[in-house]
């Protein structure tokens, strides 16, 4: 491994270029290794002084390393309730028990969060998780905090919080038990079918209005499915989830999160069709949004999954963004702008209106909030 300094590719990187995928040398990671992985490159963090690249140097072959496995780290946090200002996103605060994915969609927005803790967006955001251990214990502070206000807590909203290591970890469901002791409102954000597993806390938790569930179901196309997002649950399984959660009266959203043009987009008003028939009562759509070191990851999937489709999917996005492969300014990211903008937002509005979708919108009440008592604090009188 030799520490190299490497330009960093601009919004207009194309790998799909005669000569474009040599930029990638020395971030891509041998197919062997990555398999079942989403990201096919693990480019060094943008905060690391140095970036560094595989380089064979004849001793051992790079061929001959192992495939990469999943390595989970403990970390503590000093608060689970992260806020945010955003004009556009129907939450203040959010609740995230791990940090990276092991879903693997190449898509997620939240990669270049990787960064911040010195790994990579790319297969590192894959692979090198962590758990926050005290996710409950830190729950519940925040909840105790002098002043605490409720809200929706939208738990999900960077990581899935019923990704693979859940089935363990239970960190979520630990989560949930905090919020309905307390009779705190929450909404999940989920393409798992592990969400079914807490239907007895969910269930209990609708009976007395504190919560909704949006499961994200992007395509109904099993392959694509498995390329974009090779560790989430199929589509069947998360209809299925739909189905599981609607019949115990817990409230349910689909969310076709992201829309990518000349790839997904045709199955719009088929996935709405899906889930409303599995029991779904609402839905929502976000257009696939490049951010950071997300554009390259996709990209290169892009080219190297579906090459013939790279050029035509790269034109409409860009000519929703501006000519950019991105647009962060709030009111334009969820959905761009132009032509082919307005046309998707029609199909959708007219799809969910057919199938009877969004009619009514179902907002947790914040009511019932009974905060927990701290630890050494003074339980009340009444």
């Amino acid at each position: 491994m030799t520490a190299v300094a490497l330009a960093r590719p601009n919004d207009r990187f194309d790998p799909a270029a005669p000569g474009g995928r040599d930029a990638l040398a020395g971030v891509t990671v041998a197919e062997h290794r990555r398999r079942g992985r989403g990201a096919g490159l693990n480019p060094t963090g943008r905060f690391e002084p140095h970036a560094r690249e595989s380089v064979d140097d004849g001793w051992e072959g790079l061929a001959d390393l192992p495939s990469l496995r999943t390595e989970v780290r403990e970390e503590r946090a000093r608060s689970l309730i992260t806020r945010n200002t955003s004009p556009d996103i129907g939450f203040d605060r959010s609740a995230n028990p791990y940090r990276g994915c092991e879903h693997g969609c190449i898509y997620c927005f939240a990669r270049p969060d990787h960064a911040f803790v010195g790994l990579s967006p790319g297969v590192d955001f894959e692979t090198r998780l962590f758990a926050k251990s005290n996710a409950v214990e830190a729950l519940e502070r925040d909840l105790a905090a002098p002043g605490y206000q409720p809200k929706p807590i939208a738990i999900g909203t960077a990581t899935d919080p019923y990704q693979p290591i859940e089935r363990e970890r239970k960190l979520t469901r630990g989560v949930l038990e905090v919020l309905e002791r307390t009779g705190h409102p929450a909404v999940i954000v989920t393409k798992s079918a592990l969400v079914v597993r807490d239907l007895d806390i969910l269930s209990r938790m609708a009976a007395r209005g504190l919560v909704k569930v949006a499961v994200s179901v992007t395509t109904l196309d099993r392959r694509l499915a498995r390329s974009m997002e090779p560790r989430a649950a199929t589509p069947a399984k998360r209809l299925e989830a739909i189905t599981a959660l609607s019949a115990a009266g817990v409230p349910v959203a689909v969310l076709m999160a992201p829309v990518i043009p000349a790839l997904n987009d045709a199955e719009v008003e088929r996935v709405l069709e899906a889930a409303a028939a599995a029991g779904a009562a609402e839905a929502g759509y976000v257009v696939l949004r490049l951010p950071l070191e997300v554009a390259d990851l996709f990209k290169e999937w892009l080219a190297r999954d579906h090459p013939g489709r790279y050029r035509h999917v790269m034109s409409i996005l860009r000519a929703m963004r501006g000519g950019k492969d991105y647009d962060a300014t709030f009111g334009k990211r969820m959905t761009g702008t132009g032509p082919y903008a307005w046309a998707l937002g029609r199909r959708f509005e007219l799809a969910a209106k057919r199938l009877g979708l969004n009619k009514q919108k179902h907002r947790p009440r914040t009511d019932l909030f009974d905060p927990p008592v701290p630890v050494g604090g003074q339980l009340s009188l009444f």
